[in-house]
């Protein structure tokens, strides 16, 4: 690459000019897109850096950057980047380096942050290894429940014929049964189709009594954000036009991703989760995407969600964990000792809530 020209941009790009470089992209996803980080982290607190070739877009990542006030340290935060996986190409090494190089550079030399890469590659795919060697200078944390994603993916290769053959029997009897439910299925990425989902999702929310740090209502302001073909794909499952489940999912460069799910309290016999399920496979096969991602799992926290996912006979897979720069002590010893007092705080929460959840009289539940 000695007679390549590499520059280096930050925070110089649009919303609208971030959104259309994303496009150009195989592992673009959600969390790198401008309408998520503003909406979850506010615009203030983000960072754009672009990666060109002679020119041409070859990487991009969205930061999140969190600096106490008046103190002199901080955290640059890189969820599932960088992205330098070109449509139509082979990701190249090289790209990936140059890319590892410059937020370092950027982050940890001239802002001296401590940067954090939650990485978007499974422990064992070629796009892990490439990674893996790009940041090489970097310190990959040990994994651990709560700093690694584990899923199910799905790989979307084989015919439609043989993703169906390869489901659990037991999976594979419920989807034929809510084909012969009168079901129907419709499907948007409008304001009032997910404001559908949230009905649904909130009954469901009252029914389960779940612990969740998911906000619906974020979501919503996240989709009237985002640009059209970045959109969130709704689909809702109607029984003689009563909205009896539905999924939420994102689907960009190679890859889609189910963040949501619901049944609602008509639609517990109705099997119309199934029958979701598969119609999201179906359109991911006729639009070209090679990978399904089924969203986390925790089979011990769990079960009942990881067992349903296990149907689908996808990969069990987990994320690399976190990468680490910093060249300031002080900075890391404050955020790592904070980091781990919050955890710690979360923890005992936790456990306090499903404490006083199992103490409530049974006339309450």
């Amino acid at each position: 690459m000695s007679d390549v020209t590499l520059d280096v941009e930050v925070d110089r790009a649009t919303p609208e000019e971030w959104s259309a470089m994303l496009d150009l992209f195989e592992d673009a996803n959600l969390y790198q897109t401008w309408a998520y980080g503003a909406v979850r982290w506010g615009t203030k607190n983000l960072s754009h850096l672009v990666l060109k070739r002679d020119s041409e877009v070859v990487g991009m990542s969205q930061l999140r950057i969190v600096r106490p006030t008046n103190f002199k340290f901080g955290i640059a935060y890189l969820r599932w980047g960088p992205l330098c996986h070109r449509r139509g190409e082979p990701l190249d090494p090289e790209i990936v380096l140059e890319m590892t190089r410059a937020l370092d550079e950027e982050y940890v030399g001239k802002r001296r942050l401590l940067l954090r890469v939650l990485p978007n590659a499974f422990v064992g795919s070629p796009r892990a290894s490439v990674l893996q060697s790009a940041l090489r200078g970097f310190t990959q944390e040990p994994s651990t429940h709560a700093n690694t994603y584990r899923t199910f993916l799905l790989d979307l290769a084989p015919p439609i014929e043989e993703l169906r053959r390869n489901l659990d029997k037991k999976w594979r009897n419920a989807l034929t049964r809510s084909e012969k439910n009168g079901l129907k299925i419709v499907s948007g990425n409008e304001t009032e189709v997910y404001r559908t989902f949230c009905q649904m999702y909130d009954q469901m929310r009252k029914r389960k009594a779940f612990e969740t740090s998911v906000d619906v209502d974020e979501f919503g302001r996240i989709q009237r954000e985002l640009p059209e073909s970045q959109r969130m794909r709704v689909m809702i499952c109607l029984q003689e036009g009563t909205p009896v489940a539905g999924i939420v999912c994102s689907a960009m460069g190679d890859s889609a991703s189910y963040l949501l799910g619901a049944t609602s309290d008509e639609g517990l016999t109705s099997k119309g989760a199934y029958l979701l399920q598969w119609a999201q496979i179906q359109w991911l096969k006729e639009n070209n995407f090679r990978w399904y991602d089924l969203g986390g799992i925790d089979p011990e926290r769990n079960p009942g969600v990881y067992h349903f996912k296990s149907g689908l006979s996808a990969a069990d897979v987990r994320h690399l964990s976190p990468f680490v720069a910093c060249k300031s002590v002080l900075t890391s010893t404050i955020i790592t000792s904070s980091e781990a007092a919050y955890r710690a705080l979360r923890g005992c929460m936790s456990r306090l809530r499903r404490t006083r959840s199992v103490a409530q009289p049974a006339a309450s539940l």
